[in-house]
């Protein structure tokens, strides 16, 4: 699917210098191809902000080519922001209303810092469940990445997230447990996946709640769930969007902020992440940063440990968006819809009544 690159943000130029496929607006406009329009709802914090629009907008254009994307970046005013980041988003973001005006068939949503110790305490709460609202009526589907998934789940079932007595971070291998939910179509039953987070909703507490769980690790828990009407919510707590160095990179700040005294906690070595020299490479690190003074601490090995990174999981991360994506597209409009539903057995228990309600 190619993406369209209809404004100037430098993530376009970025993809096309990887070699993917971006089309200008102009030759887009000349192409008898159908269209869709999903909103990115990018609540990272600063410096994490561009580098998830990559991924995430990298995600959409790798798919299969039967449509012409146009991805839409918007944040919340409520999220702090530093004046490089808020520079970014009032060049190359978007208005939420305006886009909720013009329409849109899918909305992404990506996790986000926070600071109190409830999520509906956060500045962006109010915000945040407003835009999920709107697109109740008026998306065929909402992609929640990490928080965003314990935000949905807090708002419609009441779930609150329990906290790891430490950070979870790594790669962690994943089994499928709902083989027969479209979204899996063709994916390995078996699969890796980077996760990176403080908390974690269980298989319980989403089943409880009439959510349907796809994917989950003996390790790490919950990978993939959906929400009851089998569609409308795609729920991840880990992260398929993550690059090869995604956790490299994160690993690198969160040693920054301590080798600066900005963070208490020594970090931990991301798990499964490394080859094994590259495992020995980073803890060798870590304990020279533990034992060091202000002026003794070690530069973190980057480029070292960046030839000690595998990517395990881009293709079954791919594979699902893929997925997601076709069925988004057959059921944008209801002529579509309802083709897809004729052929839906009336015993499957993947029954779209919901989504075929919708726009």
């Amino acid at each position: 699917m190619p993406l369209v690159a209809h404004n100037g943000l430098p993530t376009f130029q970025k993809l096309r210098d990887d070699g993917h496929v971006v089309l200008p607006l102009e030759r887009a406009e000349h192409q008898d191809i159908r269209e869709l329009h999903i909103g990115f709802l990018n609540m990272m914090p600063d410096a994490a902000l561009t580098a998830t629009e990559r991924q995430f907008i990298h995600l959409v254009g790798s798919s299969n080519p039967i449509a012409q994307f146009f991805v839409y970046p918007f944040s919340l005013p409520e999220l702090n922001r530093g004046e490089k980041a808020e520079e970014h988003i009032r060049q190359y973001y978007f208005d939420f209303d305006e886009l909720a005006e013009q329409g849109l068939d899918a909305l992404i949503i990506t996790g986000a810092n926070v600071i109190n110790p409830s999520l509906d305490q956060e500045p962006f709460w109010e915000p945040l469940i407003n835009i999920v609202r709107w697109a109740e009526d008026n998306v065929t589907s909402v992609f929640c990445s990490c928080l965003a998934t314990h935000a949905l789940v807090k708002h419609y079932h009441g779930i609150d997230r329990r906290h790891f007595p430490k950070k979870r971070w790594g790669v962690y291998s994943h089994k499928v447990t709902r083989r027969d939910h479209p979204i899996l179509r063709d994916v390995n039953t078996r699969f890796d996946a980077p996760h990176s987070r403080h908390n974690d909703v269980s298989r319980k507490q989403f089943e409880d709640a009439g959510c349907s769980v796809l994917a989950e690790s003996e390790d790490i828990g919950v990978h993939l769930a959906v929400s009851p009407d089998q569609f409308h919510n795609i729920y991840f707590q880990g992260h398929p969007e993550y690059g090869a160095i995604s956790l490299l990179k994160e690993f690198k700040r969160e040693s920054n902020l301590f080798r600066n005294g900005e963070r208490e906690k020594l970090p931990r070595v991301p798990e499964n992440l490394f080859t094994p020299e590259g495992q020995e490479i980073a803890a060798r690190f870590v304990a020279q940063l533990k034992m060091a003074g202000d002026d003794t601490a070690p530069d973190f090995p980057e480029d070292e440990l960046t030839h000690h990174c595998d990517n395990t999981w881009g293709d079954t991360g791919k594979a699902i968006v893929n997925n997601w994506l076709g069925l988004v597209y057959q059921l944008t409009n209801l002529d579509r819809k309802q083709q897809f539903m004729s052929g839906v057995d009336p015993d499957d228990p993947l029954q779209f009544r919901q989504a075929t309600t919708r726009k």
